[in-house]
């Protein structure tokens, strides 16, 4: 079987993750080659949660300003989202535990891995896990926001309906917390109207 050969790699920015350049000698189908050249921006693999809460039918979500969408139009660059972050040298399960409780305020034992998916194929990298668990008043050990120096986020716990409402007005836009409301959904674990 023919693979991919790899004929260069440029780095092209190692400022804040890295940026590569990749030319490569690529295998078609009909048994020819073809040199190609493409941008590939690591920044690690990632895993990211969506606490629920059966009795009282409430998600805890996240908001932050997220330059990337600033730039792209989104008006003030806040986003609405689930709690998330890099694996860095930890596990998804114990970065996601660190995560949660960084940025949410609440401490998770048992999160539960629901899939993992790339999701920018064409240009990034990255693998993201993906989380649920459930949580509890009792579960908050501190107010939340992330780590002070380098974060502000605002703790959001929403109902369940409203979440997939605000899905449906543009109010919620991040791909991976609408995957994780359309999981929740799917599996009936919450009501989608009160």
């Amino acid at each position: 079987m023919n693979t991919v050969q790899i004929v260069n790699t440029e780095i092209l920015s190692d400022n804040w993750y890295t940026l590569r350049k990749v030319t490569f000698d690529y295998p078609k189908q009909d048994g020819s080659w073809q040199r190609q050249s493409r941008e590939c921006y690591d920044r690690g693999n990632g895993a990211v949660i969506l606490l629920y809460n059966r009795e009282k039918n409430t998600v805890i979500l996240t908001e932050q300003f997220r330059m990337p969408t600033y730039v792209n139009g989104n008006d003030n660059g806040m986003l609405i989202e689930a709690c998330a972050g890099l694996l860095d040298a930890d596990s998804p399960e114990d970065c996601i535990r660190r995560e949660t409780e960084e940025e949410t305020g609440y401490r998770i034992t048992q999160p539960e891995r629901v899939f993992e998916l790339y999701m920018s194929p064409g240009s990034v990298t990255e693998i993201l896990y993906f989380f649920v668990a459930e949580y509890e008043d009792t579960h908050r050990v501190n107010e939340g926001g992330g780590v002070v120096e380098e974060e502000d986020i605002r703790v959001l716990e929403l109902p369940f309906p409203q979440a997939l409402q605000m899905i449906e007005n543009g109010e919620i836009k991040d791909a991976k917390t609408v995957l994780l409301l359309q999981q929740l959904l799917l599996k009936d674990r919450l009501k989608a109207s009160v």
